[in-house]
């Protein structure tokens, strides 16, 4: 061992005295610690808005967000509002009316919901009714008191009035004047910085269920309700059983209840400690943040069972408790100080994101692992000392005091098995598993990236377990889903499912319009929908076209002022602006042009099918050909811009993982055992397992999403510890024996039994993130299982071989230089 090496030992052992020596010191000081984090749990923020934090600074969405703010949406306001979707057979029923102005009336009575306006097919047949009509009760009482006759003259005489139909649904038949889904927009009377729009939105979903209607109530308010409530419900269903599975393998794995108690206090301190610097971070909870305290528990558990079993180790061959945790701590505290640092390397990987969600996600996660191995590392140790000699000072008896595995069990002959396996041909061997995972990894190398604001949702059909979960746990219902999709299927492409071009002008100049057009005339594939391969827009200029088509006055003052013939006028655009959006088309154009008419938006209809990343790459060659600024934008372009920082995300933090976990462990073991190869033979199996998971999720066809884009680096993070728990314990056994057969034997039998019972408690505890009602929760979930049984099982396969091959090749080594003629002479 080297000099800095024999400094860290002295260092190490030095501590764990203080640890032995002075157990209810330690133990009073981490209590009072625990104390001070408690009260950071209380000012933990919940994150409710599912992609929130995602787009921010993307071009795209600066787009999106201007489009936002300076043009009049068909479905938004300028001021706070909620959306009533109405669906049926036929909506546009005299009794379906009534019953949404019966709703809109009930909304109206409310001050507290601070209903300013209602505009809707439902409103816009009662004034055409009674154009006196002002409030929701007036218009009611016109409907109800319209004969049915006059009733359906109205619908149909509003056919082409873009205030009515912008409101129905694609399959409005305007000669049986019926529709089935309308929307119907009511807009709040709030102040500026309002924040209390779900509790609004909530009570209007309340009061909509008590019609005898299905009239669905959406908005971001209600989306925000929702996603909070997802949260709240995944932890209710995922964490009692994370904690039933973990409780059934420590009840195993320790065997004795007061150890047992022991290491369930250490995971919750572990837990309280990593909420309360959320808290204090003032870091948002959000659907990625519940993998954090899985991940927590899950090295607890590792780090705790290791040390109760290596402890027993100790006992059962006689040594007296100090002498026996003293052994335990010196033997255990260099491997764990490994393991974390490793781990803090994967998980802290992702704070090199350029997504807010995933960087946080790595902040905390980093952070917990550090909390894990404090009190793991210091003090389960001080509290198991103190707690025996308590023991033994009142008579309570011990139920379990052996290790889980050894040398004569079933267990511990089935993991050695590798050893004679791996003693006969180790290169071959190694090489072997280098190709089987090369191949994967190139496989795996075309796994898919997305990211979808349905990822953060609730499926639309619930899992068919959630109906035999008991209250309290029984998940709520949801309705943003399939609202969400009912919008999709009746109503013309709207942001989300089209591709929208954001142009700068000014459009007053002769040739604006020309400029805007001539795009369109030979568009990308994904684009070229229209005859004759055009693009198929909707722009300023089409709604000019059309209300050309529908007002002889206004037709005439376009035809004076186009020069080439074509439709689109080449002067005096500002006095047709004026003319435009003084007519019934004004609404619909100010969906399209800016009132200062320095900006437009144009609509694409895009290729049925095209994927999200062909639209995009099609959208932004289209924005180029503008020969004003222009930008491609849209949900699909925004969210396409976050999957390509989602893969990059990915790889950066695989790379950085491994990069940072090889160069440490190089370093470690050459610094602390003069052997740094032995970090490249710690590195092996885990690159092996990642390429294995990588392989996987494209055979499974588990994509790299918001959340599962981590699972790489956070595999390292988490896989490392069986290759280096294994490595940490042969050299020990190698130190004494020389004989490296012996030493995994000894190795695979006693740390492998820890290790087995370790990954059986990880697996599934993480695995059963696989239940949560989210997908993008139940897909990290079912990955960070896999990846778990990977490393262990790669790390008891791929391990032997390897340090059999090391060894060769380090007796090799010193053996060339005792021969060598120049040290003979």
């Amino acid at each position: 061992m080297s000099r800095a090496g024999r400094w860290i030992e002295n260092a190490t052992t030095r501590l764990n005295g203080v640890i032995v020596s002075r157990p209810r010191a330690v133990v009073l000081a981490f209590l009072l610690v625990t104390a001070v984090f408690a009260g950071g749990m209380s000012a933990i923020e919940t994150q409710t808005e599912p992609t929130e934090g995602f787009s921010e600074d993307l071009p795209e969405q600066e787009a999106l967000d201007a489009i936002n703010s300076e043009f009049d949406e068909p479905f938004e306001s300028e001021t706070e509002s909620t959306q009533l979707i109405h669906h049926g057979n036929d909506v546009l029923t005299r009794e379906e009316t009534l019953a949404m102005l019966r709703l809109l009336e009930r909304i109206d009575a409310r001050e507290d919901l601070r209903m300013e306006s209602a505009n809707g097919p439902a409103t816009v047949i009662a004034r055409s009714i009674d154009p006196t009509a002002e409030t929701p009760a007036e218009m009611r009482r016109a409907v109800a008191g319209a004969t049915d006759a006059e009733f359906r003259r109205a619908v149909r005489e509003l056919s082409d009035d873009p205030r009515f139909s912008r409101g129905v649904s694609d399959d409005f038949n305007p000669n049986e004047a019926s529709a089935s889904t309308t929307i119907t927009v009511v807009t709040h009377d709030v102040p500026e910085g309002f924040d209390d729009l779900q509790s609004i939105q909530t009570d209007v979903q309340s009061l909509a269920s008590d019609e005898p209607a299905d009239i669905r109530t959406f908005g971001s308010g209600v989306i925000n309700a929702e996603t909070g409530q997802i949260i709240v419900d995944s932890l209710l269903i995922v964490m009692p059983i994370v904690i039933v599975l973990i409780l059934g393998f420590l009840v195993v794995a320790y065997r004795d209840p007061i150890d047992l108690a022991l290491g369930l206090f250490a995971l919750l301190m572990t837990l309280v400690w990593t909420f309360g610097f959320l808290g204090f971070s003032g870091i948002p909870f959000d659907q990625q943040q519940i993998a954090v305290p899985v991940l927590l528990l899950a090295v607890g558990v590792d780090f705790g069972i290791h040390f109760v079993n290596r402890y027993r180790e100790e006992t059962v061959k006689g040594y007296e408790p100090v002498p026996a945790m003293r052994t335990a701590a010196d033997q255990l505290a260099i491997a764990f100080v490994i393991v974390t640092v490793t781990a803090v390397f994967g998980f802290g990987a992702n704070v090199t994101s350029d997504l807010d969600p995933i960087r946080n996600l790595g902040i905390v996660s980093a952070v917990g692992i550090v909390f894990t191995f404090l009190i793991f590392g210091l003090f389960l140790p001080a509290a198991k000392l103190e707690i025996d000699r308590l023991r033994e000072r009142y008579g309570v008896p011990e139920f379990g005091t052996t290790p889980i595995a050894s040398e004569d069990s079933a267990l511990g002959r089935l993991l050695a098995v590798s050893v004679s396996v791996g003693e006969r041909a180790p290169a071959l061997f190694v090489v072997v598993l280098l190709l089987v995972g090369g191949g994967l990894g190139a496989y795996g190398a075309g796994v898919d990236t997305t990211f979808e604001q349905e990822d953060f949702l609730p499926p639309e059909e619930e899992p068919g377990y959630v109906e035999y979960i008991p209250e309290p746990f029984a998940p709520s219902e949801y309705t943003v889903t399939s609202t969400l999709n009912l919008l999709e299927d009746e109503f013309e492409a709207s942001q989300d499912a089209s591709l929208t071009v954001y142009v700068e002008g000014p459009f007053e100049e002769d040739h604006a319009l020309e400029a805007l057009a001539a795009p369109t005339d030979d568009p990308p594939d994904t684009l070229a929908v229209g005859e004759g391969g055009r693009a198929e827009t909707t722009s300023i200029v089409t709604i000019i076209r059309s209300h050309a088509e529908s007002d002889e006055e206004f037709a005439a003052l376009v035809a004076r002022n186009d020069l080439d013939g074509n439709g689109i006028p080449d002067r005096n655009l500002e006095s047709i602006y004026d003319e435009l959006l003084d007519s019934p088309a004004g609404p619909r154009a100010r969906e399209y042009l800016t009132d200062d008419r320095r900006g437009a938006q144009v609509e694409y209809t895009v290729e049925s099918g095209a994927t999200q990343k062909e639209i995009s790459a099609d959208g932004r060659e289209q924005a180029e050909r503008y020969r004003y600024a222009a930008t491609a934008t849209g949900q699909i372009v925004v969210f396409d811009a976050i999957t390509a920082i989602i893969f990059d995300s990915a790889i950066q933090g695989l790379v950085l993982a491994v990069g940072l976990s090889g160069v440490f462990l190089v370093i470690t073991y050459g610094v602390l055992e003069g052997m740094p190869m032995l970090g490249i033979v710690n590195v092996f199996p885990i690159t092996i397992s990642v390429t294995s998971l990588v392989g996987t999720m494209r055979f499974l066809g588990y994509p790299l999403n918001a959340l599962t884009a981590t699972i790489l680096s956070i595999a390292i993070g988490i896989g490392i510890a069986y290759s280096v728990h294994i490595t940490a314990r042969f050299i020990d056994e190698y130190r004494e024996n020389d004989d490296v057969a012996e030493s995994l034997r000894t190795t695979l039998t006693g740390t492998g039994g820890a290790l087995t019972g370790s990954m059986l408690t990880t697996a599934l505890g993480t695995g059963a993130l696989g239940l949560a009602i989210t997908p993008v929760l139940g897909d990290f979930g079912t990955l960070i299982a896999l990846s778990v049984f990977y490393s262990f099982v790669i790390s008891v396969v791929a391990l032997p071989p390897a340090l059999f091959l090391w060894d060769r090749i380090r007796s090799g080594s010193s053996t060339a230089e005792t021969t060598d003629p120049a040290v003979e002479a």
